[in-house]
Formats: C-alpha cells, structure tokens, sequence
C-alpha cells in the first residue's frame, strides 16, 4: 500500500505553512482580465442570454445585408 499522501481526503486544504487556506475567497482576490475569458468560456450562461446575444448579432447581419442591397 501507497501511504504518499498524508492528509486526510476530506482535510481543508493548507498553505506550505499549515494554515488553513479558503481556496474561494482566495480565487475571488486572484481574478484578473487573463482569466475572465475562460472563465466565461466554462460557466455555462443562460440560454435565454444566447438568444438575445443570437437575436443581436442577426440584427446587425440584416442591417450590413441591406446596405449592401442597396449599394451604400
């Protein structure tokens, strides 16, 4: 048996000096423009969202096809 590990698998976790760390309050200090990309990229957002974001993006695509029908 592989005794490696020697915390418990349920232990909070601790910084190199054994205090305890609240890994959420510290992730939320740690936020910076270079992770909000990803991070959006992994929460899922509301469909309801998508659509208003599909239903934009449509509107925008119809305008620019009107103005090239018409030559401007």
């Amino acid at each position: 048996m592989n005794n490696e590990s020697k915390t418990t698998p349920n232990a909070p976790p601790t910084d190199t000096s054994g205090k305890p760390v609240n890994v959420v309050e510290r992730d939320l200090e740690d936020r910076d423009d270079d992770t909000r990309g990803v991070d959006e990229v992994i929460t899922p957002s509301s469909t309801r969202v998508k659509e208003q974001e599909a239903e934009e993006l449509q509107r925008k695509v119809d305008e620019i096809e009107r103005k090239v029908a018409d030559g401007n």
